[in-house]
């Protein structure tokens, strides 16, 4: 396979990154430049009416930026699952979108094509454009956060698979017996390694956050910074599950790289020490080993970045 063309640098597209937490939107320029921001929580507990509100304001304000008329696509990043056969989603963080036609909505309310990808795949598409997996022919891109998402670069190509969720590394099953999953399935990576699955280790442990302070992965990686054997011991069993997960997905698909990003990422050594450390054990055959591990390039823009990316191919 040839690889990806490159975006043309010339024309402009809009962008937006839907999550459960915050729905971001943006005018990128053809060599990835944000030229104008917005950004509104998601109602992730409202109906779907609320949540596509958000969505809405979020487009309205870009539409007031002087270089919105020059914006030919939108490319949308959302939490999955997602179909983009049908142009729906069904976020397991967003409960009251199920099936919800989201490219269909937002191409209603722009008039202009939309182009529709799950956030780990956007993920995936920033990385190998213009971040840490551009070197590489066979990468997995991972988010890490208050869920674990994932794309995958496969023979120079950003591969989202039939229904655009491919590398949806969160819910591969790490413990088959494992507590159940939102998603129906068992043992899911995502709820062994999210940031929520952290503090949930960490407090298990003993624990316990200043009094008052917020009960976050970023809380927990304050505490590892200081010498917490609790918080420590939750970071190291997280990265347990990320190899596990990683070394299984070497094993099918032959990777060179895997980049992670995410607010759990931003740890820094406290994830990816022992995340080496375990990779080295249960990546033991010899077309798993060596595997490069990256930071993410882009932080939170890496959804932004990605959707655009992909909007400016069509």
């Amino acid at each position: 396979m040839a690889a990806d063309p490159s975006p043309s640098p010339s024309p402009l597209v809009a962008a937006v990154d839907l999550g459960g937490t915050k729905t971001a939107g943006a005018v990128v320029t053809g060599t990835g430049e944000l030229l104008a921001r917005a950004e509104c929580p998601t109602a992730a507990d409202g109906d779907a009416e609320a949540v596509f509100a958000g969505v809405a304001r979020v487009l309205d304000e870009l539409a007031g930026h002087p270089a919105w008329p020059g914006v030919t696509a939108v490319g949308v990043g959302s939490a999955g699952p997602v179909d983009t056969v049908a142009g729906t989603v069904s976020p397991v963080n967003i409960p009251s979108w199920r099936g919800f036609p989201l490219a269909r909505r937002i191409a209603e309310h722009t008039a202009l094509p939309v182009h529709l990808l799950g956030d780990g795949v956007a993920l995936a598409e920033a990385e190998h454009w213009l971040g840490a997996a551009a070197g590489y022919r066979d990468a997995l891109c991972m988010v890490v956060s208050t869920g674990v998402g994932g794309g995958l670069v496969l023979d120079g190509r950003v591969h989202p698979g039939p229904s655009g969720n491919a590398g949806h590394i969160g819910h591969l099953s790490i413990q088959w017996d494992g507590d159940p999953c939102p998603c129906g399935g068992r043992g899911c990576l995502e709820g062994l390694a999210s940031g929520p699955a952290i503090v949930r280790h960490a407090r298990a442990a003993g624990w316990r956050p200043t009094e008052g302070g917020p009960l976050t992965a970023r809380a927990v990686a304050d505490s590892a910074r200081t010498g917490d054997g609790a918080a420590l011991t939750a970071f190291d069993l997280a990265a347990r599950a990320l190899a596990a997960a990683i070394a299984g997905t070497a094993a099918l698909v032959e990777l060179q790289a895997v980049v992670i990003g995410g607010g759990v990422a931003q740890s820094g050594p406290l994830l990816f020490d022992p995340l080496a450390r375990h990779l080295t054990h249960y990546a033991g055959l010899p077309f798993t080993r060596g595997i490069h591990l990256h930071p993410a390039h882009f932080g939170p823009d890496a959804g932004l970045i990605g959707a655009a990316a992909a909007a400016l191919r069509t």
